[in-house]
């Protein structure tokens, strides 16, 4: 029984009033993300350092990203993580890399380098992947550095270009490093150079490097960022959360 002062007509309106409010938060929770983010690895960081893999910390970082689909991937997922359907709606790839590069089909290496040259995908490769497979069909170069020694224990990174995208919110910040990579670097020249680099040797000499680069390889934006070695904890490293962020969506096809 509807209470005294309180009409039909009224009760009947909050009701269509309740109702609309839940529809419209379940079909908001449905509702699908305008862009997709794919963080591939080939699983090989240590599980006492990264017990989600390396793609599963930097896909955590990425959770905060507004309309965005995160999906982590793996190299012993069917299709190495990629399938076609997953490729094709891809935005961004992040790609993580060190030990199993030769692993990485021949045929995957060409659709991702089309998605990328033809299709504006954004490619973001970390650390050891600039000998990734697709990173260095898209460089056209070796893509190697001088020297990788574990001399260091500490890298300070300083922002080079301050009006970049990949820079917003990022001041100069130092990680704990142990795998120190020298220039120069077999690449093409970037674009930008976004980041600066200088580790802190043991024996207190100073080494200097670039950090952070970006090229325009076709329509697409591809991004690198040096550190990330699997036996520190640098993904998980606030700084470093914010710059992937940042890339993402620099990276994405506007």
């Amino acid at each position: 029984m509807v209470k005294k002062g309180f009409s039909h007509r009224t009760f009947i309106l909050f009701i269509v009033f309740v109702l609309s409010v839940i529809m419209g938060t379940a079909l908001a929770e449905k509702a699908p993300a305008k862009h997709c983010v794919v963080v591939w690895s080939e699983g090989t960081a240590p599980k006492n350092v990264y017990p989600k893999d390396i793609c599963g910390a930097v896909a955590e970082g990425l959770k905060d990203l507004k309309d965005w689909e995160v999906v982590e991937a793996h190299l012993s997922d069917p299709n190495q993580g990629l399938p076609d359907d997953l490729l094709k709606r891809t935005d961004v790839l992040i790609w993580w890399g060190h030990r199993k590069h030769e692993q990485v089909s021949n045929v995957l290496v060409d659709k991702i380098v089309s998605r990328v040259k033809d299709d504006g995908m954004g490619f973001i490769s970390l650390h050891s992947s600039h000998f990734a497979k697709p990173y260095k069909k898209l460089m056209g170069t070796p893509c190697s550095w001088r020297e990788y020694v574990s001399d260091s224990n500490t890298l300070k990174v300083v922002v080079k270009d301050a009006n970049h995208p990949i820079a917003k919110g990022v001041g100069e910040f130092t990680i704990i490093h142990n795998e120190r990579y020298s220039e120069p670097f077999a690449v093409p020249p970037p674009k930008d150079v976004v980041f600066e680099g200088t580790y802190t040797l043991n024996n207190g000499s100073p080494d200097t490097s670039r950090q952070g680069l970006t090229w325009e390889v076709g329509k697409g934006k591809v991004f690198y960022f040096q550190p990330g070695h699997e036996t520190n904890l640098v993904f998980f490293d606030p700084n470093i959360r914010r710059i992937m962020r940042n890339a993402v969506e620099w990276a994405a096809p506007k």
